[in-house]
């Protein structure tokens, strides 16, 4: 899924604590950790989310608590962090959901990590275990160092193994990957619709049954995805919107429509694509983050959601988030390409590169990267991986659908600027810079599973695009890391792994349309090829007034007219002059 989903988790429901004056809050700074050793205080951190219900409730009641709050006042130093605008923590604790609860020495060693809400008398209870007893208690624990692959492909033996427990983890009953939450899981997803379209009627089934069950989760009335439905079936939805489900819903139905041409997918597919540029696009066409499930607690987004449209607007709307992030945008870009490209869809081309135009304006930094949020000039705001890779692969998505070399040029800066950034020496790459002075455990940086996916897949595709042997060497690198042993035994569920190593075992489809770009036949052809519905392939167009393609590994003949060719293990189509003769080429029928 672009990164692992992230629970707001209900552990104990129905606390009434009594209110209090509420606790004064300070936001995360790294030197926070000396003010805790002058002030021989502990450093509390809540880890939320502006989306997540039981963040809304711990707020409302554990921390108006007046225990809590004379306890906290006493010999805490209180930190709130919105996880969606602090990538690297919310990399650090992301198996703890939302809120995620985090109390450290004044030396920056964790104490307590606790996940969920935690009512007030046993949060009471903990603060004060932690004072009289500071020692790190069982939720704590050394990790293991990791021992890097030698091998950046799988060994068949772990291949095996990461199959075995994707199929096992299939919910054959109910369909999707699990059976605590239910969301359609994106990497399982695509990995599913890959085999599908290879002929595997399995997978075909599996994806089939599982889009058909995850509509439940789309909103009729103004569209888009609510992000998961508590228990084994789909029926019980917590209604938060957030950008990472918008982005990964849309590329599936819109693929699914693109390779079965079923209506119900389609329709799927325009509900979330009007959502987002209906209610989560910028007056200046960026995207903002996630829409809240309730409008308060006394209007919750279960009465909420079930109103009319009418009804709706009637009322306040549960609040949007308005940040605009980098990573967001890119899985926005993302998502409204592989739309675009399924559907044929202009407008929804046009919002992607709208955006992709705002965030090089608003966000790119001078060495060639991405900031989070606003550009700063202070030291504290360091890049995170998440921006440039995510952005990365966005502007190799629009040189794939428009041809426009501009967009591989941005690739390249991007991944240029993830080399020089966050590349860990020993394999993979960083979630970000390990800061000067940092203290405790954040004297290790984070190296997060789904961002190293997207660096390998995106390194390797953008290898193929420009014929320069760095990019394979850091699709390699990040593949170094995700081969771990130890990175196998810690999940379970890694189809985006898989991907990957498929990805780096062979060569893309590669398609080239050979023509001028202001001859409608060469758009036709274009077109036809962008709607082929394989994920993993090289689209190029080659207009010879623009001189070479980046890659010029195939020599293709001066014609008279328009033609398209296709190469797959090494060997090319002779020219073909239409969509029929294209699509008979690629599946032995016409199409």
């Amino acid at each position: 899924m672009g990164r692992v989903l992230t629970l707001c988790i209900l552990l104990v429901a129905g606390a009434d604590g009594a209110r209090g004056a509420g606790i004064e809050w300070q936001g995360w700074d790294p030197g926070l950790f000396e003010r805790a050793r002058r002030e021989h205080r502990f450093v509390l951190l809540d880890l939320g989310a502006v989306w997540c219900h039981w963040c809304h409730v711990m707020e409302e009641t554990t921390y108006r608590d007046p225990a809590v709050i004379k306890l906290v006042q006493s010999r805490y130093l209180p930190v709130r962090v919105d996880q969606d605008a602090n990538p690297e923590l919310s990399n650090r604790y992301e198996d703890y959901g939302w809120p995620a609860t985090v109390v450290f020495a004044p030396d920056g060693t964790e104490i307590v990590k606790r996940r969920g809400y935690i009512p007030p008398d046993r949060f009471a209870a903990l603060l004060q275990a932690v004072i009289g007893d500071p020692t790190p208690g069982p939720s704590v624990f050394s990790e293991q160092p990791l021992e890097t692959a030698q091998s950046h492909l799988l060994n068949a033996e772990a291949r095996g193994e990461i199959m075995d427990d994707y199929l096992s983890l299939y919910d054959r009953q109910y369909g999707g990957w699990g059976t605590e939450q239910k969301y359609i899981d994106g990497d399982s997803m695509e990995l599913a619709l890959l085999r599908a379209g290879a002929g595997d009627q399995r997978y075909r089934q599996m994806a089939r049954q599982t889009l058909d069950a995850g509509q439940a989760l789309i909103d009729p009335v103004w569209g888009g995805v609510y992000q998961y439905s508590a228990g084994p079936t789909w029926n019980d939805p917590h209604f938060e919107k957030i950008m990472s489900f918008q982005s990964q819903y849309l590329q599936h139905y819109s693929l699914a429509w693109a390779q079965w041409h079923e209506p119900r997918d389609l329709k799927a597919a325009q509900l979330i694509y009007h959502y987002l540029r209906d209610f989560l696009r910028t007056p200046e066409g960026a995207f903002y983050t996630s829409q809240d499930a309730d409008v308060s607690m006394e209007l919750m987004g279960r009465t909420f959601y079930g109103w009319s449209d009418a009804e709706r607007r009637a009322h306040a709307w549960p609040p949007i988030d308005r940040h605009i992030y980098g990573s967001e945008n890119g899985w926005a870009i993302h998502a409204l390409v592989t739309h675009a490209n399924a559907t044929g869809d202009s407008g929804a081309l046009s919002l992607a590169e709208n955006a992709a135009r705002w965030v090089l304006a608003q966000r790119q930094l001078p060495a060639g990267g991405f900031s989070h949020s606003e550009l700063k000039a202070d030291a504290n705001s360091a890049p995170q991986l998440g921006d440039s890779i995510y952005m990365a692969r966005a502007f190799l998505d629009l040189y794939a659908a428009t041809g426009k070399r501009d967009w591989l040029a941005q690739a390249r800066a991007a991944m240029d600027f993830i080399e020089r950034s966050f590349k860990a020496d020993d394999g993979g790459f960083l979630t970000a810079p390990v800061a000067a002075g940092a203290v405790g455990v954040f004297r290790s940086g984070v190296r997060q599973i789904d961002e190293n996916v997207t660096v390998a897949r995106t390194a390797n595709l953008l290898f193929h695009y420009t014929g320069e042997e760095r990019y394979q060497a850091l699709a390699q690198h990040a593949m170094r890391y995700l081969t771990a042993p130890g990175v196998i035994a810690k999940r379970r569920l890694l189809p985006g792994l898989l991907l990957a190593d498929q990805e780096l075992s062979e060569a893309p489809l590669h398609i080239t349309v050979v023509g001028v770009k202001s001859d409608a036949a060469a758009r036709g052809l274009f077109d036809a090829a962008r709607r082929w519905p394989v994920i993993y392939k090289r689209l190029e167009w080659w207009d010879r007034g623009e001189g070479p393609l980046p890659n010029p590994d195939v020599q293709y003949p001066k014609l008279a007219r328009t033609a398209v060719f296709v190469c797959t293990n090494n060997n090319c189509s002779l020219p073909m002059y239409s969509t029929e003769a294209l699509y008979k080429r690629l599946t032995g029928t016409s199409g």
